[in-house]
């Protein structure tokens, strides 16, 4: 059964880098301090956290800083643009985020009669285990089904995370992957990707799927 989702994208007029995505993330929740709602970081505790999809993303889409609000995320970042009219650090760079547009949509996620045709950037399926199976299978057609596997199950955590339980199976097919890459998080070294894919799935823009959702990685783009 299908459900509406509400997501609210802030795209800011500003520049930032990939690396600088974290630091991003980081100004936002010092410009809140002590009251910055949960949503904002995921943290219950000091060394506690909020076992949950996140539903405030911190991005990088078309080269400017981003927040992707999900749901009730979109009800709390009124809390953060009261805040943003002074600079903010970014490593050793001053920025000032100034709002150039705020996006709202609203999504009817659920299973479709037609194919579906989505972009997936900077997308993080492999971990350490299933990297080790990746890097030993040597036809091309395997790879791809494992990816593919990972790819069905990073949605299906992102439907629960946002309360959407299907009643009958989806497809996803891997059609291409446009770029790969090793990038380091936390001083571990992960292989990112870039693919296209089609399911049998409606879902929203500028979400996040699977690991690392809240800070730019796995940022899906609907095309069609």
């Amino acid at each position: 059964m299908a459900k509406e989702i509400s997501t609210l994208t802030v795209l800011y007029n500003t520049k930032i880098r990939n690396h600088e995505i974290s630091l991003f993330r980081g100004a936002v929740l010092k410009s809140l301090g002590n009251k910055a709602n949960v949503l904002y970081h995921n943290h219950t505790g000091e060394e506690t956290f909020r076992y949950a999809y996140p539903l405030i993303q911190y991005k990088r889409l078309k080269g400017n800083a981003a927040i992707v609000c999900v749901e009730e995320g979109a009800d709390i970042i009124g809390q953060f643009l009261k805040e943003t009219s002074e600079p903010f650090m970014l490593g050793d760079r001053e920025v000032t985020f100034e709002v150039e547009k705020v996006l709202p949509e609203k999504t009817d996620v659920g299973i479709t009669e037609m194919p579906i045709t989505y972009r997936l950037y900077q997308w993080l399926p492999l971990n350490s285990k299933n990297y080790e199976q990746y890097k030993n299978t040597d036809e091309l057609v395997e790879k791809i089904q494992i990816l593919e596997r990972v790819l069905a199950g990073n949605i299906l955590s992102f439907l629960s995370g946002v309360g959407v339980y299907l009643d009958e199976k989806f497809d996803v097919h891997i059609t291409n992957i446009t770029n790969q890459k090793l990038m380091t998080y936390k001083k571990v070294r992960l292989m990112a990707f870039d693919i296209e894919f089609k399911a049998n799935l409606s879902l929203p823009s500028f979400v996040g799927i699977g690991k690392n959702a809240s800070i730019g990685n796995g940022v899906l783009i609907r095309q069609s």
